[in-house]
């Protein structure tokens, strides 16, 4: 990549598509031993709420839980947790 007179760069369509850079995203630039570009994600805060409601509700259905039994994991009642 090149650096123009005001100092922009171009990024590369390819490079915008792999890590979703968009008109106007915003990036942070981090400097250490080099220069790092990183998109910034916003967040829906809406959609973020809604998907924990639903965790909740899904969670607080399930039956019990067994106490584990003497050198059983306690992981494995958790599994129903993530059954979608």
């Amino acid at each position: 990549m090149k650096v123009g007179k005001k100092g922009h760069i171009i990024l590369p369509k390819a490079v915008r598509d792999a890590v979703g850079i968009e008109e106007d995203s915003q990036v942070t630039v981090e400097i250490n031993d080099g220069i790092l570009l990183r998109p910034l994600r916003k967040i829906d805060r809406e959609n973020l709420a809604s998907a924990l409601r639903k965790h909740l509700e899904r969670i607080t259905a399930l039956p019990n839980l067994k106490e584990p039994k003497p050198r059983e994991p306690a992981e494995a009642y958790l599994e129903e947790e993530f059954e979608a």
